[in-house]
């Protein structure tokens, strides 16, 4: 991972939440709520929340009585987030740093993380916080992104991006947010960390959206992809985008448009 896929920043936050959160976290972010919600937790921490889609979601389904504090490196997400959320008093936001959370030992019943871990600089020491901030018996419910293969549409304008930039193809998509996605990998670490119980679903979704545009702005202007674009000449987002875009309707038909999406779901218990 470069230190500039972590830079969700300028209008990425905003593209970010209007296009890739229906095509591709809504779903994913409904089954990490309704994991997290059976566990019944008292005091909940979330992790790199991005735009907010699983707090949104988590949030209704806590107790009364629930303490819940969001977080994210990045303040113009978390600034996001907090503008698209019903005012509601058992949240607190606060910048944080996944490899360093701010909070005592033993804080937390649950730790959640949607399409986080994969952004982590080093893996291990960001679950042993999450770990270190858990009480016995706490849990730490995360997801990751299969491999791109897997994820059809990510896959789709990654190869059409390598056929216009043929010398320095645009690798973000598939370096980091389907960059870690071996399960044997993603066990080990957690029990490196000192997690134990460690289960693993595989969970397959479907992609949909109303035009074959509509996943090409999505990936080329509201994720890191964007900078990685506008690094390689002024104008080119905008082509760059069509292109893609083209790619996809020839692929899949100039009207609606479904692909399938695929992440792993992981429990792990302190």
């Amino acid at each position: 991972m470069l230190e500039t896929d972590k830079l969700f920043a300028g209008s990425i936050p905003e593209n970010y939440d209007r296009y890739m959160v229906p095509l591709i976290f809504e779903p994913f972010a409904a089954e990490i709520a309704r994991r997290a919600a059976a566990l019944s937790p008292a005091a909940v921490l979330e992790i790199a929340a991005g735009t907010g889609v699983v707090t949104r979601v988590l949030a209704p389904r806590l107790s009364p009585d629930a303490s819940y504090v969001v977080t994210d490196l990045n303040q113009p997400m978390l600034d996001y987030a907090a503008s698209r959320q019903t005012p509601d008093s058992r949240i607190e936001w606060r910048q944080a740093d996944a490899m360093a959370l701010p909070f005592e030992d033993g804080a937390f019943d649950l730790v959640c993380c949607q399409f986080g871990a994969m952004f982590f600089p080093n893996r291990t020491s960001a679950y042993r916080e999450a770990r270190r901030v858990l009480k016995p018996g706490g849990r730490f419910l995360f997801n990751v992104w299969d491999r791109i293969e897997e994820n059809v549409f990510a896959d789709d304008v990654t190869n059409a991006l390598a056929r216009i930039f043929p010398d320095d193809p645009p690798r973000f998509l598939a370096r980091t947010p389907h960059g870690y996605h071996d399960k044997v990998l993603i066990r080990r670490d957690l029990e490196d960390a000192g997690f134990s119980r460690v289960v693993i679903e595989t969970r397959a979704e479907q992609s949909r959206a109303s035009s074959a545009r509509l996943p090409a702005v999505a990936y080329c202007q509201g994720t890191v992809l964007r900078t990685e674009i506008e690094a390689r000449g002024a104008g080119k987002l905008d082509a760059a985008t069509d292109y893609a875009a083209s790619a996809i309707a020839e692929r899949h038909g100039g009207g609606e448009v479904a692909a399938k999406i695929q992440a792993h779901v992981i429990m792990a218990e302190v």
